[in-house]
């Protein structure tokens, strides 16, 4: 009886993974358009994102182009300790950090807020001409919006100092202005990203139970208060993720934009972690050592990311993984 127990086993053991695989290519040709249209978005991720990672091993050599990353010599962690005790590190932490917050602070909950505002709507032709609008700013490049913002605020030509000079005011600086620069980054990022950034909270908001606005309204609740406890509670996973996803590029301040905007009299406040790993790294040739800022900066936002999903399970939040 024990060596027919023995035999049954060992002949499941050998089916098993043939009856697997049989599964797995059956799910494959049943699902094979499925597959070829995830295919690019999949080969995109593996080409440019996971391939190159092997690149970061540079930041731990003094990576010469001639010797290869077999042949340059191996130097631990020097440039990580050269990095963290240039006194730049702290002034690209603070630019970095400070133009982050505010986008944080004043640019995420906006697409929320407006979000709230077009799902009150009631004319859907209405709605769909004012969606139209504030999704436009999105499609145009950081070059066309630089260039919209130096034609309005110029001090020799723009059009909001010459309005200024004819009502008989002094022309203000805006654009050389250290004082300035964070905050016209932030209205430059709200203005054109905003808009798009209601299309995942809008369809979130689509997926609310039509009921729950029923009862709201049975118990008296007004717009306000049913977007308050109905909409928002209901969206709030949403929000919760989105926020973690935000947290993991808090290092990215997007180099176009800041390049751009950036000159002489506020490179104090302008220069941020990318333009430094631009200027090292592209013009200066420095290689390993603009790999290891890269790298210090994903790794903040690792860690940013997986203490926020920590903290967001933990209030019983599903968090992003």
């Amino acid at each position: 009886m024990a060596a027919q127990s023995e035999l049954y086993l060992s002949s499941l053991a050998k089916t098993a993974p043939q009856s697997r695989w049989k599964h797995v290519m059956h799910g494959l040709r049943r699902d094979k358009f499925l597959y070829l249209l995830i295919a690019p978005g999949v080969l995109f991720f593996l080409i440019f994102k996971y391939v190159p990672m092997w690149g970061v091993v540079i930041a731990f050599q003094d990576y010469s182009p001639y010797l290869g990353v077999t042949g340059s010599q191996w130097v631990g962690f020097d440039h990580f300790i050269r990095f963290f005790s240039n006194h730049d590190f702290y002034l690209l932490f603070r630019n970095t950090m400070a133009i982050s917050l505010l986008s944080l602070v004043f640019f995420f909950p906006l697409p929320i807020i407006l979000s709230l505002l077009l799902n009150e709507l009631r004319n859907a032709i209405y709605k769909k001409w004012i969606q139209s609008i504030v999704y436009m700013p999105h499609f145009l490049s950081w070059v066309i919006i630089a260039g919209i913002t130096f034609l309005l605020l110029s001090q020799s030509s723009g059009i909001v100092n010459k309005m200024l000079v004819s009502l008989g005011a002094a022309k203000y600086d805006f654009l050389t202005n250290e004082n300035n620069f964070w905050v016209l980054l932030t209205v430059q990022n709200v203005w054109k990203e905003a808009g798009w950034g209601t299309i995942i909270f809008l369809a979130a908001i689509a997926g609310v139970d039509p009921q729950q606005y029923e009862a709201a309204k049975m118990d008296g609740a007004n717009r306000i208060r049913q977007a308050w406890h109905v909409t928002l509670p209901a969206i709030r996973s949403v929000i919760v993720v989105l926020f973690i996803l935000k947290l993991g590029h808090i290092m990215d301040v997007g180099f176009e934009q800041v390049f751009l905007m950036m000159n002489g009299a506020v490179s104090n406040v302008a220069d941020v972690f990318e333009t430094y790993v631009y200027r090292l790294g592209i013009q200066q040739g420095q290689f390993s050592f603009s790999t290891a800022v890269g790298l210090f900066k994903s790794v903040v936002g690792l860690i940013l990311v997986i203490a926020a999903n920590k903290l967001a399970k933990r209030f019983g939040e599903e968090g992003v993984y």
